[in-house]
């Protein structure tokens, strides 16, 4: 026998490296997992209980990140399952059940006996056979101070025909991991990549399993070519001829210290192939390069399987992470791929088309339109990302800036561009979109995109959705508000009591602070004649006090006619902050001063 190459043994290495590691994180989180395994059956045998279905009419779920939203497969209804959210102290995981009437525009919440034990990041995909089914696999629980993780590794089946949970127990199936991506490839499963974490250690998957609806049985695929490297939170869409899966981006993350980690987005992509009949199937992989304009680099973006074998992508994050500090830039952008033509386009509304064909149109025009200086031609050229940024301001102060990117016009499908130019737009009318978000929910449902809560997050707050909304993907015309939510009446719970009656003994004191001046101010103006009187001395050193005192007064913004103090407090809120910086010095706490900075706005506009 030949000598084996360096590629050959360099792959035979990474795999003997990722088999150590696997058993080195599986040894150590297994102690981590066992104390969640009892946290777990706790719940199980609650659920145990219950001995008949009960469907109740609810309001909409309650605000959730990285749940499964998914289409029925023969009505039109949508299923939500499962779900995790933070307030700040504590971890919530959820298993409840809901469907959602699309034409009723109402939601049922299911009790169903026996149902998998809470979880999130989990993957459920829904088949038409049994009269419609939803499998779901894998996923992770968190302990509730969010220190501890157990990743599951079981599959389950909801019957919809009969409402009842099935819990198929057959070996040779992943490993325990949550992040991974599911999809229906033909009568098979296909389950790729994820990762499992604990506190210590971490690994991240790029292995794909199959599942047999056929004869509910797991197995690993040993595909050829130059697989993905490992990842979790990617993209996977089959293809239309049901003969592979497309896998674009991802996130992943190795440590680099001992106690430092660092993270990598991807943002290639990959085709899973199929070659061969049934039963003596052959898997490949191919790098894919894909035309059009790409989304820029993100994770946690949301991902759905759309009309005419087009993928659907929207929102996620750009974090930049430093050694102790990880920030990141939230998109609310919508973008397309469509897999017969390899290309990605913009998902952008009608409403931003009558700019477009001014463009066009005067491109168009030729050298006659043209300027001297060439002006009309640089209007007419492509249009980049337009950062459009948005601040809220929360009743507990916290200032919110939502920083969105809208994606340029000139990379939208060809096909598309010549019915554009025919088609009226009107782009007076304001255009309701969802706010930037990351681990959203989102699914299709006769050509319509869904799409439910999600998070974002400003400083070390974060703010976990419940909204939701949906898109005409064929006419791309306007986002319909379905369930609408104001951030502003979240509950964050991360500082301690006496540091928030620190904080609200501060605000006080400065509100007494404030209107002590503004008295003092008022008693001055009244005064004034009659200190006129007095010695010329001091009829000139008043004058000059009370000409400091009007030129403070001017300092500060007016309030504008007609408007609201939360109007006045984000349209003024640089001045107040800065001016509430120079009253604390440069050492006080960034969150301390803009709470003091919306309280001096307040009884200065309540004064006025």
């Amino acid at each position: 026998m030949g000598k084996k190459s360096k590629k050959e043994k360099k792959v035979k290495g990474a795999e003997k490296t990722a088999a150590k590691m696997e058993k080195k994180v599986s040894k150590r989180s297994k102690r981590e997992e066992e104390d969640l395994e009892a946290l777990i059956a706790e719940f199980q045998n609650l659920d145990s209980k219950k001995t008949i279905v009960v469907e109740t009419t609810c309001p909409p779920p309650s605000a959730r990140l990285s749940a499964s939203l998914s289409a029925h497969p023969e009505k039109d209804e949508l299923i939500l399952f499962g779900g995790e959210f933070f307030n700040g102290k504590k971890t919530y995981l959820y298993n409840d059940l809901f469907f959602y009437s699309i034409k009723k525009n109402s939601w049922v919440k299911s009790d169903i006996p026996n149902p998998p034990p809470p979880r999130c990041s989990h993957q459920a995909v829904v088949v038409p056979q049994g009269g419609g089914q939803l499998w779901v696999f894998g996923g992770e629980f968190a302990s509730p101070n969010g220190e501890q993780f157990y990743h599951y590794k079981d599959l389950w089946v909801l019957h919809l025909a009969t409402h009842t949970w099935e819990n198929i127990k057959v070996p040779g199936g992943p490993p325990g991991r949550s992040g991974h991506r599911m999809v229906l490839s033909k009568k098979q499963l296909l389950v790729f990549g994820g990762f499992h974490e604990s506190n210590r250690d971490f690994i991240y998957y790029n292995d794909v399993y199959s599942f047999s609806l056929d004869t509910f049985s797991w197995s690993r695929l040993a595909p050829s070519g130059s697989a993905p490297s490992p990842r979790s939170a990617s993209q996977m869409t089959s293809t239309p001829d049901g003969m592979g899966v497309v896998i674009y981006g991802g996130y992943s993350k190795v440590r680099v210290k001992k106690d430092v980690e660092k993270g990598t987005i991807h943002s290639d992509m990959f085709l899973l192939k199929r070659e061969g009949k049934e039963g003596q199937e052959k898997w490949s992989w191919s790098r894919v390069s894909a035309s059009g304009n790409k989304p820029t680099p993100r994770s946690g973006f949301s991902g759905a399987a759309g009309p005419a074998g087009r993928a659907v992508l929207f929102g996620g994050v750009c974090d930049e992470e430093e050694e102790e500090t990880l920030e990141g830039d939230f998109y609310n952008d919508l973008y397309l791929y469509d897999t017969v033509k390899s290309r990605w386009f913009p998902g952008l509304l009608r409403g931003n088309k009558s700019e477009k064909k001014k463009r066009r149109r005067g491109k168009k025009g030729g050298a006659e339109g043209e300027g001297a200086d060439g002006k009309e031609e640089e209007e007419g050229a492509p249009q980049g990302p337009t950062e459009v940024i948005k601040e809220i301001v929360t009743e507990d102060g916290t200032v919110m800036t939502i920083k969105e990117v809208i994606p340029g016009a000139q990379e939208e499908d060809e096909d598309d561009e010549e019915e554009e130019e025919e088609e009226e737009g009107d782009a007076s009318a304001p255009l309701v979109e969802p706010c930037a978000r990351s681990s959203a929910m989102a699914t299709v449902r006769q050509g319509k995109l869904f799409l439910y809560g999600g998070m974002f997050e400003v400083g070390d707050r974060q703010f976990t959705l419940n909204d939701f909304y949906s898109l005409d993907l064929n006419k791309m015309d306007q986002w319909e508000v379905l369930v609408e939510m104001d951030p502003k009446t979240q509950e964050w719970l991360e500082e301690s009591d006496s540091e928030e009656e620190e904080e609200d003994e501060e605000e006080k004191e400065v509100e007494a602070k404030i209107a002590e001046e503004e008295k003092k101010e008022a008693k001055g103006a009244e005064g004034a004649e009659d200190e006129k009187k007095e010695t010329k001395g001091a009829e000139e050193e008043e004058s000059e006090e009370e000409s400091e005192d009007e030129d403070d007064e001017e300092e500060h913004p007016a309030v504008q006619e007609g408007e609201t103090v939360t109007d006045y407090q984000t349209r003024t809120e640089q001045y107040w902050i800065g001016l509430a910086r120079a009253n604390m010095g440069p050492d006080a706490k960034d969150k301390k001063v803009a709470k003091v900075a919306l309280a001096m706005a307040k009884v200065f506009f309540e004064d006025q």
